[in-house]
């Protein structure tokens, strides 16, 4: 028998998740909308060769490739991946992004801001709040060089983290040359530049030693690694560049930069300031980003200065689930504030009608699908957390009137049908 489990490292999500996650998508839409960000989709897949070569060595063999289809498929002849694959799916928003404005620069304004929320995937190992597909949220300005778009990127993730309810988040900040003058100081090979930073972008996961030891196994001095890793310990020995200096003094006092060069991010198209936002309780972070002034012309066409942030949208749930910060509305969210019973066959029209009345005065209402004791519908209504039952029997048929239970006090008052709209909205506004 087939396994009933998701494949490994992705997830289903029931509704009480998927409100969560609409929840704070809301939030986040919201804040970048208020920013003057415009949405932006794409497919989730590109053509291999749109990927290949944007994300350094790890990110090229996490990516999830798709092998060609039918009598283009030849496996018996290939000799390389591109013989097998010419399709991945979405490894990140950026890389897509840079297409689309190489695409479309024509039909886009000189300074383009854009916000994307869509699922990306990647081969990675799954851990807390690590998984192989998951969603994005990022936003990006395109088109001008100055430091007022990293301060307005920053400023905006700020807000939508005060919005989420987060007291103690904190954004790390460096630049990637300041990175390579550290690299050069410490004697580092030009050309082991990228490995160098690949490894200690490692640095909170496997730590000094860890760090050390991968410097190593990529060819760089025992020396050398060492002064590379001591420059990252110690800010003062690494002079925060112009640039740097004038983002952190451009953003408003109460938002916690720490500047760090330590930081370094594993993508290779950054060319400029990076970002990453950490909480104390999670391994890893929580947003990320930067400048990537070269991308789009990897397309062939013109160098367009650019940066961006990208929100976690799963560790961001992750810890807001652990910590119970969604607000009651959201967490004990049900899915209806009322539920019509169903008397017998012979009244089910009338009930139908009762639930339309009361769709209509603007209540989510659900109704039992079939004639059943009242009992077993009560029991029901309680099981799926429906705050309020409304009985409508032959008696209360040829009233005028139905029964409503509050199913939170077990009390209910007999009223006309056209009032009981307005009483369950006056008892959910008086709970609310």
């Amino acid at each position: 028998m087939a396994s009933t489990n998701p494949a490994r490292g992705t997830r289903d999500f029931l509704p009480a998740d998927v409100r969560k996650r609409e929840y704070v998508i809301g939030i986040i839409k919201e804040v970048y909308e208020s920013y003057g960000f415009e949405p932006l989709e794409t497919p989730a897949f590109e053509n291999l060769e749109t990927l290949t070569g944007k994300y350094g060595e790890e990110g090229g063999q996490l990516m999830f490739k798709i092998l060609k289809r039918g009598e283009k498929l030849d496996i018996s002849s290939a000799s390389k991946v591109a013989d097998l694959a010419d399709l991945a799916l979405r490894y990140d928003l950026t890389v897509p992004l840079a297409r689309v404005i190489a695409d479309n620069r024509n039909e886009l304004p000189k300074f383009f801001k854009r916000y994307q929320i869509q699922p990306v995937w990647r081969a990675d190992r799954p851990a807390r709040g690590r998984y192989r597909e998951f969603y994005q949220c990022d936003a990006d300005q395109i088109g001008s060089s100055s430091e007022l778009v990293e301060v307005e990127l920053i400023t905006a993730a700020a807000k939508i983290f005060d919005r989420l309810g987060f007291k103690d988040y904190v954004f790390r900040v460096n630049d990637r040359r300041r990175l390579s003058e550290m690299v050069t100081a410490a004697s580092i090979d030009a050309a082991l530049e990228s490995d160098a930073m690949v490894a200690l972008d490692k640095l909170d996961k496997v730590g000094k030693g860890g760090v050390l030891k991968e410097l190593a196994e990529r060819g760089i001095t025992s020396d050398a690694a060492e002064r590379f890793l001591a420059f990252a310990l110690d800010a003062d020995s690494a002079p925060r560049s112009e640039s740097l200096s004038k983002i952190i003094d451009l953003l408003p006092m109460d938002i916690a930069v720490k500047d760090d060069p330590s930081l370094a991010r594993g993508l290779s198209y950054y060319t400029g300031m990076i970002v990453e936002v950490n909480v104390p309780d999670l391994p890893g972070s929580l947003a990320g980003g930067g400048r990537y002034d070269g991308l789009i012309g990897m397309f062939g066409k013109e160098q367009i200065p650019a940066c961006g942030i990208s929100l976690g949208l799963e560790r961001i749930l992750v810890v807001m689930d652990e910590r119970g910060m969604f607000p009651p509305e959201i967490a004990d969210s049900t899915p209806a504030d009322v539920l019509v019973t169903i008397w017998n066959e012979e009244t089910t029209p009338e009930s139908l009608r009762l639930a339309a009345e009361l769709r209509a005065s603007g209540l989510r209402v659900t109704v039992y699908p079939e004639a059943d004791k009242l009992g077993k519908q009560m029991k029901y209504a309680d099981s799926i957390k429906v705050p309020f039952v409304c009985v409508l029997g032959e008696s209360e048929i040829e009233a005028g009137t139905a029964t409503l239970k509050n199913m939170r006090t077990g009390g209910q008052t007999a009223a006309e049908r056209g009032k009981i709209g307005q009483l369950i909205k006056e008892e959910l506004s008086a709970n609310s």
